[in-house]
């Protein structure tokens, strides 16, 4: 008998191939720090409570200071350095009368912010200062580094690039390739050296000879390809025009969850002309600094599974920049660069649509369109705006009378023509083609 030399080619391969696999998917990270809480490192340097100091805080300065960021007023993190703890009970409980007095400090703090003097708060005593003053002076906070075992698109060492593990899951299946070929190879090799006959394939019919001699099957194909060209043709006709789903990035990322939902924003307050115009409008940048002229950053801790509060940050920074709004002075500059915000809704021009028609007089909701605006991170088009979707919508839905002076005349003309308590909007001439097109 021949003897066949052992090959462990493969084996070795295989092996190695396993051992960088998990060395890439088992990063050992030693990344325990010892940290202390902001109250705790408070507690020790002021003798007021966070807790209560955060509450009066967010209730009363929140709108003109921030602790570590210039705004309206100065940045508070470090003040009780800066001032006297006697001259801060009387200036926090009444600005306006130590620059009567002509205290140095508070004549120049009233110069340098445009003599605009601070709101009194005589309600608020020495221990709620203390808090105050005990919640500004908590040192910021560094960023909590990821959580161990995390896979980050962009590793700096504290994970594993997702790149890097699918090339290494890649370099392992063509590892795998090698081995079944070599195998294979070892195997005939072995059965050529002890005289093992190797089964020859049998000659078989192709497939395509069977399929074409076989008129019942060649009929029925034909049949069915004829009846699914048909069917899909169709769909993708009646698609046309239809862009429900629809979800563009815009330059600016909005977050109507953020603004509808958690801060629960009325849809009118930016969209106003909805009220009282055909469009809804795209609200100006300056309603927006209505609010962001004093949050130039988002609370702590919001964030979600795929934006971070930095990334929010950042927006608001591309708000900054687009009006010409300057942080360090809390002045305009005048330099601003138009916004290219991507349109999502839009009906065909022959296709007349009213918004104060359905807001204003039929009191009709903006989820009733738009979707649950309130719960979308990324604005899309929720419904599909079809003629048949507004159809049926005029059909079903009953008109809202009460209090409604401009359907009052009209609504108990038509009650007794059709015999009902109720109109929808097909009986008031809803499904009549000249309302919508025009």
């Amino acid at each position: 008998m021949k003897q066949v030399k052992y090959r462990n080619s493969a084996s070795k391969l295989l092996l190695l191939g396993t051992v960088f696999l998990f060395s890439l998917l088992n990063p050992v990270f030693a990344q325990e720090e010892a940290v202390l809480t902001e109250a705790a490192a408070v507690e020790s340097t002021a003798g007021g409570d966070v807790a209560k100091g955060e509450a009066l805080f967010k209730s009363l300065c929140a709108a003109c200071h921030k602790r570590y960021k210039k705004m309206t007023g100065p940045a508070l993190f470090g003040v009780t350095e800066r001032r006297d703890t006697e001259w801060l009970y009387s200036w926090i409980k009444n600005s306006a009368a130590m620059i009567a007095s002509g205290d140095a400090d508070a004549v120049a703090i009233f110069e340098e912010y445009k003599k605009t003097p601070m709101n009194a708060f005589p309600q608020l005593t020495n221990t709620d200062i203390d808090n105050i003053l005990a919640y500004v002076m908590v040192p910021k906070a560094d960023p909590p580094p990821p959580p161990p075992g995390e896979v980050t698109s962009q590793s700096s060492g504290s994970g594993v690039s997702s790149n890097l593990i699918l090339a290494a899951l890649a370099l392992v299946f063509l590892m795998l390739v090698v081995v079944l070929f070599l195998v294979n190879k070892t195997l005939r090799s072995f059965a050529e050296a002890n005289g093992v006959e190797l089964p020859e394939a049998e000659a078989r019919t192709p497939i395509w000879k069977a399929f074409v001699q076989n008129q019942f099957l060649v009929l029925v194909s034909a049949i069915f390809v004829l009846l699914a060209s048909g069917y899909f043709v169709y769909g993708y006709f009646m698609q046309v025009g239809v862009d429900q789903g629809y979800m563009p990035i815009q330059p600016i990322h909005y977050s109507h969850k953020i603004h509808a939902g958690d801060n629960k924003i009325e849809c009118k307050y930016c969209h106003s002309s909805a009220r009282v115009s055909k469009h809804s409008g795209i609200p100006s940048l300056n309603v927006c600094m209505n609010c962001h002229k004093s949050i130039s950053e988002v609370a702590e801790g919001t964030a979600t599974a795929d934006y971070s509060k930095e990334f929010y940050d950042g927006e608001i920074k591309k708000l900054y920049k687009a009006v010409g709004w300057d942080e360090s002075s809390q002045s305009y500059t005048g330099e601003t660069e138009p916004v290219k915000w991507v349109r999502i809704h839009n009906l065909p021009d022959f296709a007349y649509f009213n918004h104060s028609q359905h807001v204003s007089v039929a009191g009709i909701e903006c989820q009733k369109c738009h979707g649950p605006v309130e719960e979308m991170e990324i604005m899309y088009q929720h419904a599909p705006l079809t003629m048949g979707w507004c159809i049926n919508c005029h059909r079903e839905t009953n008109v809202k009378m009460e209090g409604n002076e401009y359907y009052d005349k009209i609504h108990k003309e038509l009650s007794k023509k059709y015999g009902v308590d109720k109109l929808t909007a097909a009986q008031m001439g809803g499904l009549e083609c000249g309302k919508c097109h025009y």
